[in-house]
Parts: structure tokens; sequence; C-alpha cells
């Protein structure tokens, strides 16, 4: 007897596929996030070397050392579940594609995993220290910054600059999926420069133009990038 198609499944035998795909993934992000409960003292004196160090950050409340440290050990729960929640993801809409779809598909996990890291890699040692650099000396007043403050910040820069790092992958997925094309986006790319202004603008945390112009190169190059994947894809 035949397994049937993915067209033919019912709406609720794709419901409980998804469900099964995302219990699956949540499982995994808890396990990561006690892992990194382990190594998350370490992580935050990795995270505070661009000011100087964990003696240059202040705790102000009662609760704030401990729900930093919770922070940092999901995001690193995030980072490191990262390759099977995407695997899984793509494993759900797997049988909806051709087989030849489904080899560049699969290709897709440890690529998101290597930009994804490229990223933060770009993060903390280009634009992080400029960026706390102007922040910690501007009009020369003396900053002594909390460390709730800093590291959400940190966090925030770091997880949503790796996500960016993501768009080539995603427009050659697209491509291949006859979704996007090369030619459609080279069309765009004064839209584009806007878009990656606008995104420059809100992820910088500071707004003097160096910042941003270090973060709008990499994108509008990551764009490039993307143009002539969707070409390569097609």
């Amino acid at each position: 007897m035949t397994t049937p198609k993915s067209s033919d499944m019912s709406f609720m035998a794709h419901f409980e596929e998804l469900r099964r795909r995302l219990l699956v993934s949540v499982v995994v992000l808890v396990i990561t996030t006690l892992i990194s409960f382990t190594f998350s003292t370490h992580l935050l004196k990795l995270l505070a070397m661009p000011i100087g160090g964990l003696d240059k950050l202040q705790s102000i409340e009662v609760t704030e050392s401990v729900s930093v440290y919770m922070r940092v050990s999901l995001l690193s729960g995030v980072v490191f579940a990262m390759p099977v929640i995407v695997y899984e993801l793509l494993r759900f809409i797997l049988p909806a594609l051709k087989p030849k779809e489904k080899k560049w598909v699969i290709i897709a996990v440890p690529a998101a995993t290597l930009l994804f890291a490229g990223g933060i890699v770009f993060t903390y040692y280009i634009m992080l220290p400029p960026a706390i650099q102007f922040l910690t000396t501007f009009l020369d007043i003396q900053t002594a910054p909390r460390l709730k403050n800093y590291m959400d910040f940190v966090l925030n820069l770091l997880f949503w600059v790796g996500i960016s790092f993501e768009s080539p992958l995603l427009i050659y997925v697209l491509a291949k999926l006859h979704i996007v094309n090369g030619k459609m986006l080279l069309k765009q790319w004064r839209v584009a420069i806007v878009i990656i202004t606008i995104a420059a603008a809100v992820i910088t945390p500071t707004v003097d133009p160096i910042n941003m112009g270090i973060l709008m190169v990499p994108l509008f190059g990551l764009y490039i990038l993307s143009v002539i994947l969707a070409f390569l894809a097609r």
C-alpha cells in the first residue's frame, strides 16, 4: 500500500506533522539551553570583553544578574539548536518539493548555520568595538553601563546581524523554488538600498553614520551575493 503524497494529505495531517516538528525543535532547544547553563559564565566574560570585562559593568536590580545569565543561556541554546530547527522546518516542506529541489534545500541546513555564525563573528569583531567606543565616549562623559543594558544591546546586535546574514541563502532557496529570480532582484537595487538603510538604522544601536556604514556595506554585499546566487539557481 503506497503512502499518500503531500497533496493528498488532509489539513489535520499537515497540522499534526507541523506540531510534531515544532515539538522536536522545542525539546532540542530546551536541551541545548540546559547545556548552555554550564558555560554561560564564560560566555558572559567573552561578551563583556569589548567593553573591558565584567568589572566595567554594574548591576542595580537584585534579579538583574540572574535574568542576564538566563538570557545568555537561552540565546546560546538557540544558536546550538539552529541546525535542528532549520532541519525540522525544511523536513516539513520537503514533501511538497520536486526531487531536484529537495537536494538544494537540504544543503541549506549547514549553510544556514555557517552564515549565522559568520554574522555573529562579524558583529563581535568588526561592529562591536567601534559602536561601544562611540557610545561610552560620547560627549566625554564617563559611562558606567548596567549589566542588563549592555548585554541586551550586545545580544540583540549579535542575533539580528546573524539573521541578516541568512539572506543570500533565503534568496537562493526562493530562486530554486521559482519564487524570485536574479533579473527581478537586479532591477530593484534602489529599493534594496532603501531597505538596507532602514535595516541598518534599526539594528545599529548608534545614530552616527560610521556605525551604520559598517553594517550597510556588508548588507549590500550580501544583497549582491543574493542576486548572483539567484542567477546561479535558475
